[in-house]
């Protein structure tokens, strides 16, 4: 592809920014070839969405429903309503495999923005708040979003948007609410690849504009020939408004073709929906008929691309044979394979991967006398007729003419007038304000910088961290009579003196570097400011282990209580969380500061597994009459606990184990006798306890209690 700036520019703000990009641009400036580009060189955690199946497929992404688990009519989110708000079908439960990827999510982008509801958008900010960070527009997750305004508008029943309106000035993606809380960025494409027609591309950006010119209005209208029937094997192909007019040009011009039918049947594997078929299941052809080409060339020969007419010479059993015109010998086509995916988190290296779920395999090509204005989107041709009238009617007046690549490839089969070329105003104003706003160099090395900066501050912020101890502190002591352990005052230690320290430490250094940034802006170049971070990195490490990390690892928590040890396990693991964050990228900072290492490593620390602390067995403050066989039997009973990976009380009470610790049961008997000791318990854990028990007597000359002899019953004699 020859140079192109606003390419090179969305690039770079793609990559080394987190500002939130709408890339836009007329057909044929790139957008997809770019989309495509992105995703093999982005460092960037991505996921790619689109609205609809095929153009999910095409992207090389999954929808947006699918991917956010969204319901298919209106969604108010309380963030748009400003109160909760009841959404039936609006899915909150996601699996731990989804969770993973949100929460390390960096980039999301959006194919096909224009038919993107804006409620839609504010569903998607919903859910990633929800498990990135709840106080940023879209949890902090950049956004690309694709796509022309001009092209297809979002589809919104009446009845869908008597519930919106309230909320929304229109449905266009850029009402969103959240988007409209966020710092968004517009690039436009300016380059067209396919046409190079200057007047015609002119006549598009007035039609665009809805400025429309008398003179361009002149020579379009010269395009007009009344009853025009495209000579065979000519190369045109007509765009309709609806399926219905393409179906029946398309049938009653196979009709008319001498020779045989050949239906070829599609393959599909796995899992792939019957509505993002992106080939016709039957595909039904005869010799000489009409086609056009649905995919690329994935050959290295690239003899075709999507959206290329030919016409059909011959059939074998494997290829079909199409004639171009322009070219010199024909196309042995072959079959092509539509892929469907899921993302996934790979285990071992812990990236973002796309599984291959399923695939469709067909021969790309389809009927092509006729096709839809809505089919079209995104291809050119080099021949097109064109109902005017129908089309302008519908609104798809800039959509349907920039399918042509030249002006005299374009024939109107009906006649229009000037007033009928109405153009959204709402959409007008806003292509109009993106044509004034475009960043530039300048504005790009500011966004660098602002990014590297808040990436190091975030680093440095210890709120969420304090504000986490704070509740862990708080649910100790709702619960201090429900657990054993010096954890409380651990915890509380913590929050009085080694956290006030660090969080001060931290404070202090922002200010300097936010001083040695003033020198030098860019984080990444600045050699004073790399090593100030090595060195803060090996202070606050050994910091955060020997003041936090160790002394909640040296304390002691035990409950029987499932509720508690259920809310200790999460404000546990939500501390060390954080903190496990915090050490790896203090760590990775200590080889040097860069975007790239810094987002890898901090989405693979979110992924680490959950940290078990160790407790150690302390016997205080309970009444028991050998107090050393106590701390011998809960030690055994947090080592089988751990090697179950099950709960303390799910091996034994410690209700059981201070029973045991008294009444030193050395058979079975006696055992059976302990509460909490049932048949299970008995044979799971019978032998082991019983060992324990009588290891402990013989060590200390304790006699072995004897079992009490049984009670007979004596039945009662029937009274007479």
């Amino acid at each position: 592809m020859p140079e192109n700036p606003e390419l090179e520019l969305a690039e770079k703000f793609v990559q080394y920014t987190n500002k939130n990009i709408f890339l836009t641009g007329k057909a044929g400036t790139g957008k997809t070839t770019f989309l495509k580009s992105l995703k093999h060189k982005t460092f960037k955690r991505t996921v790619v969405v689109a609205p609809t199946g095929v153009a999910a497929i095409n992207a090389g992404g999954v929808t947006i429903h699918s991917f956010f688990q969204l319901p298919f009519g209106p969604i108010i989110t309380e963030n748009v309503a400003g109160h909760k708000i009841e959404n039936p079908g609006f899915k909150h439960k996601f699996n731990k495999q989804k969770i993973n990827i949100i929460k390390t999510l960096d980039l999301l982008v959006i194919d096909e923005i224009s038919m993107v509801r804006a409620d839609i958008l504010d569903a998607i900010d919903d859910v990633l708040r929800r498990y990135k960070n709840r106080y940023l527009p879209f949890g902090g997750v950049q956004l690309l979003m694709i796509g022309d305004l001009q092209q297809l508008p979002p589809i919104v029943k009446q009845e869908e948007m008597q519930l919106l309106s309230p909320y929304y000035k229109s449905m266009y993606f850029f009402n969103c609410k959240a988007l409209q809380e966020a710092d968004m960025i517009s690039v436009e494409l300016k380059h067209i690849y396919r046409q190079d027609d200057n007047v015609f591309i002119k006549i598009l950006n007035e039609i665009r504009n809805d400025e429309l010119t008398k003179p361009s209005y002149d020579l379009l209208h010269k395009r007009h020939i009344p009853n025009f029937k495209p000579p065979d094997n000519s190369g045109y192909i007509t765009l309709t408004t609806h399926n219905r007019q393409a179906n029946i040009i398309n049938e009653e011009k196979l009709s008319q073709l001498k020779g045989k039918i050949h239906t070829f049947e599609a393959s599909v594997k796995g899992t792939f929906s019957e509505y993002a078929y992106p080939a016709d299941y039957n595909l039904k052809l005869k010799t000489d008929a009409q086609v056009m080409f649905l995919k690329n060339d994935s050959s290295s020969e690239k003899r075709y691309y999507n959206g290329k007419i030919g016409v059909v010479t011959g059939f074998d059993e494997n290829t079909i044979s199409v004639m171009c015109e322009g070219d010199t010998e024909e196309i042995e086509v072959g079959r092509e394979t539509w892929e469907n995916i899921r993302y996934n988190i790979n285990h071992e290296t812990k990236e973002i991967q796309e599984d291959f779920i399923g695939s469709y395999t067909q021969f790309p090509l389809r009927l092509a006398w006729a096709i839809t204005i809505h089919k079209s989107q995104g291809l050119t041709f080099e021949k097109a007729v064109i109902d005017a009238s129908a089309a302008f009617a519908h609104g798809q007046t800039y959509v349907a003419l920039s399918r042509c690549k030249t002006l005299e490839g374009l024939v109107l089969s009906s006649a229009i007038s000037e007033s009928a070329i109405i153009c959204d105003t709402e959409v007008t104003e806003f292509n109009k304000l993106t044509e004034k706003n475009q960043p530039d160099e300048n504005k790009l090395k500011e966004a660098i910088y602002t990014y590297q900066k808040e990436l190091i501050s975030e680093l440095f912020n210890y709120k969420q961290l304090n504000y986490r101890f704070k509740i862990f502190e708080k649910n100790l002591r709702e619960y201090s009579g429900n657990y054993s352990g010096n954890m409380g005052e651990i915890i509380s230690e913590i929050n009085q003196k080694a956290l006030p320290k660090i969080s001060g430490i931290a404070q202090s250094f922002l200010k300097e570097i936010n001083t040695v940034l003033t020198e030098n802006p860019d984080a990444e170049k600045n050699e004073t400011l790399q090593e100030r971070l090595k060195k803060a990195g090996a202070y606050f490490i050994k910091f955060h282990n020997e003041e936090i990390i160790n002394k909640i690892e040296n304390a002691s928590f035990e409950t029987d209580n499932a509720s508690v040890q259920k809310t200790f396990d999460e404000s546990m693991n939500s501390v060390f969380e954080i903190l496990n964050i915090k050490q790896k990228l203090h760590a990775v900072c200590l080889y040097g500061f860069n975007i790239k290492d810094f987002l890898n490593t901090k989405a693979k620390a979110a992924l680490d597994e959950k940290k078990k602390t160790k407790r150690k067995i302390k016997v205080r403050d309970v009444a028991t009459e050998h107090p050393q066989l106590y701390a011998q039997l809960k030690q055994w009973r947090y080592e089988t606990a751990d090697t179950a990976d099950v709960k303390l009380y799910m091996v034994l009470s410690n209700k059981s184990l201070q029973e045991i610790a008294n009444k030193l049961p050395s058979s079975t008997k006696q055992l059976k006798a302990i509460s909490g000791i049932g048949k299970a318990k008995l044979i799971q854990f019978g032998e082991e306890i019983i060992s324990m028990v009588t290891d402990y007597l013989k060590e200390n000359n304790i006699d072995l209690p004897e079992d009490e002899p049984e009670q007979v019953k004596i039945p009662k004699k029937k009274s007479r």
